[in-house]
């Protein structure tokens, strides 16, 4: 990849963030015409490096959505990707957690009249054709180092890295995750609170055929549990557990875990055995709302703009909508407007803050209902979840909002 960065760099934006949102912000203002620097921690050769599991499914998928589809196809990535280990998913079943009246919500591809509801990619098969991207992507350059200041003036904003490079720009983009060097810089502030959850993550065997089906229950005491179809007869994992479950089920073998989702998922997918390599990862659940995610010269995207709950698998779907909506704001600009005028982040932060809002509010209410454990609120919220499936107008609304589409299919 490019790492021809000289003393001192005068661009139209710096992007900050070596991660997946970082990586294809760069590569869509870049194609969009911007001169960009995109600044990463790491060297040369330890990006697009495999993982120890390289040989067996990364433990780390997301489900992405038509927004995210479309966005990576128009920056020629989806077509880059490993066909072979991406799975469309053709429906979803969410079931409930009262044993007395268990209520389901069922989505499919076909009653919202499109192709697949969203595709399963592993994080490293989608690094890997963003990396491919990048070497060929025009009025860019790479520079492999650590931020170390930053500051911004009305004209520009410059910052420092740990190498001794400068670079200065009319925009500078944070796309450094949750825990954000670029927001803290900025001295906005955030709304924090752990749901004291911990993400189990892993892969496995399906004796039944999954019909490319993802599962999702809500249990009475053992957190949100999901498995994702994977291409054959595999699913992922991603099971929110509380944190003493959680400490608990890392301490087991996976062949422990595989017995619980087998109790928990033998009718729908028969027995399950762990993928080899074993690998089993987790890490923490919380609900991160900055205050803004727009500051003089300084546009966030990303984790760094909002982390939700991993309940619904959007997190990763609103970093891609910002991207996409950050360069189409860049776009139509006017041409007297910097990339970084005050008015175009404002236009910005508008046209995000509506999603953004709605995506918060839907996965942390549903993650406080169900963290209820209440016979009476069990079940209002399982009856909710019946009612909710024999409506199919307010069901059609769901899957719309989920796919990314403005207004729901008719």
């Amino acid at each position: 990849m490019k790492n021809s960065l000289p003393i001192s760099a005068v661009t139209d934006v710096c992007v900050v963030g070596g991660g997946v949102i970082g990586k294809t912000a760069a590569l869509a203002l870049a194609q969009a015409g911007h001169r960009v620097v995109l600044a990463m921690s790491g060297s040369p050769s330890a990006s697009g490096k495999p993982a120890p599991e390289a040989a067996g499914w990364d433990a780390r998928v997301y489900a992405l959505n038509r927004v995210a589809h479309d966005l990576l196809d128009s920056l020629k990535v989806w077509d880059a990707l490993d066909a072979s280990r991406v799975e469309p998913v053709d429906g979803m079943t969410v079931n409930g957690d009262a044993k007395s009246y268990p209520g389901v919500l069922a989505f499919d591809a076909y009653s919202a009249r499109v192709d697949a509801l969203a595709w399963i990619v592993e994080d490293r098969n989608l690094n890997q054709a963003l990396d491919a991207a990048l070497k060929f992507a025009p009025n860019l350059q790479i520079v492999y180092a650590t931020a170390t200041a930053m500051h911004s003036d009305l004209e520009q904003v410059t910052l420092e890295l740990d190498n001794g490079s400068r670079i200065e720009a009319t925009l500078l983009v944070g796309a450094d995750g949750g825990h954000s060097w670029v927001r803290a810089q900025c001295d906005i502030g955030l709304d924090y609170r752990s749901y004291r959850q911990r993400a189990i993550v892993s892969n496995f065997a399906c004796t039944k055929v999954h019909h490319g089906i993802a599962y999702q229950w809500f249990t009475e005491a053992d957190g949100i549990v999901a498995l994702l179809p994977l291409p054959g007869r595999q699913v992922s994992l991603v099971w929110s557990a509380p944190d003493a479950l959680a400490e608990k089920l890392l301490s087991e073998s996976p062949a422990q875990l595989a017995q619980r989702l087998t109790s928990l998922a033998g009718e729908q997918l028969g027995e399950l055995t762990p993928l080899q390599p074993e690998v089993v990862r987790d890490f923490p659940l919380a609900l991160i709302k900055p205050h803004a995610v727009t500051a003089p010269r300084v546009a966030l995207v990303g984790d760094a703009a909002h982390v939700i709950h991993p309940l619904a698998g959007h997190g990763m779907n609103l970093g891609f909508a910002d991207v996409a909506v950050l360069v189409k704001t860049l776009n139509e600009r006017e041409p007297y407007r910097d990339c970084g005028d005050a008015r175009v982040l404002g236009r910005y932060a508008r046209m995000r803050k509506e999603d953004v809002l709605l995506m918060q509010a839907a996965t942390d209410g549903l993650a406080r209902l169900f963290a209820v454990d209440a016979e009476p609120v069990r079940m209002a919220r399982n009856v909710g979840l019946h009612l909710v499936n024999r409506l199919p107008g307010l069901k059609r609304r769901l899957m719309a909002h989920a796919l990314g589409k403005l207004k729901s299919p008719k």
